[in-house]
């Protein structure tokens, strides 16, 4: 028997538990043994859980049981989720996490960790929920060189922009039934700023070119500008609106950023809709694939972080390699980054905005008055930033055809 330790008794901890005991036998027979809870340490009392004998305030009870060999974190946050993650691999016992914050910060430092001390760090959870991606990228796609990595990586974001589009809903309005739906928080600042995704592309990039993407040099903008208007022309374009984080290598650079898109109704991600994620990655031999799913949740996160400890147990003293190293990748300079754009602004500016955009297709909506809208040829974001100046842009969201 593999006896584990749960540091976390929140969404993401208390799922873990139901999971491992939900399907112990199955579990038992995936991981060549029993895998059992041992203990669960959580500051807060949990009288007339199922757990409640399990917990305790003191994380050492955990770091210092020598039976406990396997460490779940689902604390969230680095401070002290970091501290009790690499004292428990210094200790000699491998970790699941689902934490997105710690794995992005810290990834390279405690894999390496891991690596010396011959146990093993993983964290399939901290990108897309229950979506498979982690393994892939570390595993079935090691034999193509990653071109592009394209996904839809937050649910609440995806909730709101999805009702925004279905019923011409305004952001606020939007917003507010995801609270009440509780598919938002209170304060969504790290769901609609777009810092949820940005950490998640973060760790994906990592992971697909070897080296430390540090997520604080990704360009990220999020979803709060958005507007029913900005939808009325979507549809009008046979697409829709999606927050995209992403990256690609152009030329040997790796660009990369978290922001709004048009989506045409011909790209897979278009109807990727709800709280539902999705994946895109292109290879230089496979070509694209896509992985979707419930990009969060408490049951399907809870199953990806169990399918680690299971990865775990049956690699007990032989460390998995995941070829991730501190040495820093240098983004490309996003202002270098080349595309389209969907540009609104005041109908009385449309002769300025024609003359420094002569390329550009106008789209017209019925229910928009007073408005000039068009799409730009590509260019860089440089050339776009240096048209527009003078303009008094309502809106520009980028374009993903």
């Amino acid at each position: 028997m593999v006896n584990i330790g749960i540091v976390g008794y929140g969404t993401i901890g208390s799922g873990v538990f139901e999971v491992i005991n939900t399907n112990k036998e199955s579990i038992a027979k995936k991981a060549g043994e029993p895998i059992c809870v041992k203990r669960i340490c959580d500051l807060r009392e949990f009288p007339g859980d199922p757990a409640e004998k399990l917990i305790t305030h003191d994380f050492n009870d955990i770091l210092n049981d020598t039976e406990i060999t396997v460490v779940v974190e689902t604390m969230g946050g680095t401070r002290p989720a970091y501290d009790f993650v690499k004292s428990s691999l210094l200790a000699g016992k491998s970790v699941a996490t689902s934490n997105k914050e710690l794995v992005a910060k810290y990834g390279a430092e405690l894999i390496k960790i891991a690596e010396e001390k011959n146990t093993n760090f993983l964290f399939e959870a901290s990108v897309g929920g229950g979506i498979p991606i982690i393994r892939p990228l570390n595993q079935a796609l090691t034999a193509d060189e990653i071109l592009e990595i394209k996904g839809i990586l937050n649910g609440t974001t995806n909730y709101i922009l999805t009702k925004m589009q279905r019923d011409g809903a305004e952001y606020e309005t939007a917003l507010h039934e995801a609270q009440d739906m509780g598919y938002a928080e209170r304060n969504p600042e790290a769901d609609v700023e777009g810092y949820d995704s940005c950490r998640k592309i973060a760790i994906l990039t990592s992971l697909a070119y070897g080296t430390q993407v540090d997520y604080e040099d990704i360009y990220t903008e999020g979803i709060t500008k958005i507007t029913a208007k900005d939808m009325y022309y979507a549809k009008a374009l046979d697409a829709t609106i999606k927050l995209l984080g992403e990256s690609r290598i152009v030329n040997g650079k790796v660009y990369a950023r978290v922001a709004p898109a048009l989506i045409s109704s011909k790209s897979p991600l278009y109807s990727v809709n709800d709280v539902f994620n999705a994946i895109f990655v292109k290879g230089n031999v496979l070509d694209d694939v896509m992985f979707y799913g419930r990009g969060a949740g408490k049951l399907p996160t809870a199953s990806a972080v169990v399918s680690d400890v299971i990865d775990e147990v049956k690699h007990k003293d032989r460390h998995i390699t995941i070829l991730w190293s501190s040495k820093k990748l240098n983004l490309g300079d996003i202002n270098e980054a080349s595309g389209r754009y969907f540009v609104r602004v005041p109908a009385e500016e449309r002769e300025a905005a024609v003359k420094v955009f002569p390329a550009a297709s106008e789209v017209k909506v019925e229910k928009v008055k007073g408005e000039y809208a068009f799409i730009t040829g590509e260019m860089t974001e440089k050339e776009y930033s240096s048209r527009v100046e003078g303009l008094n842009v309502l809106n520009m969201i980028r374009v993903s055809f």
